[in-house]
């Protein structure tokens, strides 16, 4: 018998590979999205909210609710890095779309991610694709959140390579450092898939060019957004493609098997000139003093990708869609 989809909510600040990451959801049987919930980081969360709305009229899902997140950290903190200069000012590659006719729904992203975890005990992924406030938040309103939630699918960390936003630092745990931290030791099935992991999957110039000549509707749609997002990787990455994180995190939540894992314990430096910073601690050794390691929760972190399946599953489906 087919087991039945894997609910999930995506947690996200649609810039294009935001974008890319949700038509791919929404084209994936093995899951069914419940929901999206708008976090700040690509573009501020309000721009998130509207293009979360814009992506599902595109894709004729106005059926699939959106949840506002928090506009500032969860420590209060409002000064955002916002990565507009990657996405464009519209987030979606300056094409100044049309509103779009939806509007949220009236509860808070934390909210709506708490009571889902509360209808379908043990049955939620959510997979997040931008800064980790919103999940922290709901770690901390509910105690039974974290045993209620299935999986936790991050986006984020750099694991013993450099960052993206400076030497130390990825983008989505610098956009809030001490939520990230809440999340990794909150004890829930977390999974997390860096940028030493998704910087192996890339799209190139010439794979953009197949998009093109292809007849997809969200094909021909992310060919419209795509072009500000490979100059920008042209000239900070000087390569002839772009990286693939949204999608290749998504696809964790699809197919699992196309990556293997580690398990330790990590935790997220939230201040000074590393604040951002991740670091895994795989407990080969026990140390003899109690630190703020010990007794820290597991989580899985990716280690490899099969790069060409992943790619080739995002390719199909968008192509075809």
């Amino acid at each position: 018998m087919a087991t039945e989809p894997k609910k999930i909510i995506i947690d996200t600040d649609p810039g294009v590979d935001d974008a890319m990451a949700i038509l791919l959801a929404l084209r994936s049987p093995e899951v069914e999205v419940i929901g999206l919930t708008t976090i700040y980081g690509n573009v501020y969360t309000t721009l998130a909210t509207r293009n979360a709305l814009h992506l599902l009229e595109i894709a004729g899902r106005t059926d699939i609710p959106v949840a506002e997140g928090s506009h500032v950290t969860i420590t209060q903190g409002t000064k955002l890095r916002i990565a507009d200069f990657v996405h464009g000012a519209d987030g979606l590659g300056n094409q100044n779309f049309h509103p779009p006719k939806g509007k949220p729904i009236a509860q808070s992203a934390a909210d709506f991610i708490v009571e889902q975890a509360n209808l379908y005990p043990g049955k939620i992924t959510v997979v997040a694709l931008g800064p980790l406030t919103n999940i922290a938040l709901a770690i901390q309103q509910d105690p039974a959140f974290v045993k209620n939630i299935g999986q936790i699918v991050i986006l984020g960390g750099a694991f013993a390579v450099n960052g993206n936003v400076n030497p130390a630092a990825e983008a989505n745990i610098f956009g809030d450092p001490d939520a990230a931290d809440i999340v990794f030791t909150c004890g829930a099935d977390v999974v997390a898939v860096g940028i030493n992991v998704t910087h192996q999957v890339v799209m190139t110039d010439a794979d953009r060019d197949k998009l093109v000549c292809s007849n997809g509707k969200h094909a021909q749609y992310l060919c419209k957004i795509l072009e500000v997002y490979f100059s920008y990787h042209h000239d900070a990455y000087n390569t002839k493609g772009v990286y693939l994180h949204d999608p290749t995190a998504l696809l964790i939540a699809v197919n699992p098997s196309l990556f293997t894992y580690m398990e330790a314990v990590i935790r997220v430096q939230t201040s000074g000139i590393t604040r951002g910073l991740t670091l895994l601690y795989n407990k080969q050794k026990r140390f003899a003093e109690i630190t703020e390691w010990s007794d820290k929760p597991w989580v899985k972190v990716a280690v490899t990708v099969d790069a060409p399946a992943v790619y080739k599953l995002f390719m199909d489906r968008l192509m075809d869609s």
